[in-house]
């Protein structure tokens, strides 16, 4: 149920303010037992504060034994069958899914993209290009290919000239201080083209799963754009609900 925006005010923690807010409308009745609290997305808008504050004061009304949380629907990549956990990385997280990849750089190097810029929201058209390659390490057959852009930004405008750190584009943004909070992800199929078959020495036309990925910091500053082609033999998406 839609509520009008809440003005917190000074003093008192704004996690504590959310919280007593929220207690209120249960104790009252305007949120039964059961009924669902408003998403996360919602009560940032309502309240006029970040992601983490917004945590910050379910954990505080939890704690008051006013509400319970519960996996609700989500989805995730697996690989082999296993999760892919990329929020350590998605190298590591590639290893301890179990795959023995190999990582070989495509392209490192600063590039114009008006039309990128536009769409998420960014003034500056110049974005850092990362293009990799995975293969199995035993035999060579195809794992992925991630094509990464990153809004080019006073923290970043070196990478191109010293590289990534320590060969991690995860190191090299959190080296940086962008930390991803939220964002959102696409998944479809694509049917290889001659340049990306060649690549990976796949036929032409051959099926990939493809992900457009975007995370943003906590403040909604965008941090990466990239879209991967995943070797379907390997690569799944996991739906839970």
């Amino acid at each position: 149920m839609a509520r009008r925006a809440t003005q917190l005010t000074p003093g008192t923690g704004k996690p504590e303010q959310i919280a007593t807010v929220l207690e209120h409308e249960i104790r009252s009745g305007v949120l039964g037992f059961g009924d669902r609290l408003q998403s996360e997305n919602e009560l940032v808008q309502r309240f006029s504060v970040s992601r983490n504050t917004v945590r910050k004061g379910l954990e505080e009304l939890s704690s008051r034994g006013l509400i319970t949380t519960r996996v609700g629907i989500g989805s995730f990549v697996t690989f082999d069958g296993m999760p892919v956990d990329d929020a350590v990385g998605w190298s590591r997280a590639l290893a301890n899914a179990g795959a023995n990849a190999e990582t070989r750089t495509l392209r490192l190097e600063v590039i114009e993209d008006a039309e990128l810029a536009a769409k998420l929201g960014v003034d500056n058209p110049a974005f850092i290009a990362v293009d990799r390659v995975r293969t199995n390490a035993n035999d060579g057959h195809a794992i992925s290919i991630e094509r990464s852009r990153l809004p080019l930004s006073p923290e970043l405008e070196d990478v191109p000239l010293r590289g990534l750190r320590e060969g991690s584009l995860h190191q090299t943004l959190r080296g940086a201080g962008l930390v991803p909070d939220h964002g959102e992800e696409w998944v479809d199929i694509e049917m290889l083209s001659a340049a990306d078959a060649a690549i990976l020495d796949c036929a032409p036309g051959t099926p990939f799963l493809r992900t457009r990925r975007l995370t943003r910091a906590a403040d909604g500053r965008p941090i990466e754009f990239v879209t991967s082609l995943l070797n379907p033999a390997h690569f799944a998406l996991h739906l839970e609900f």
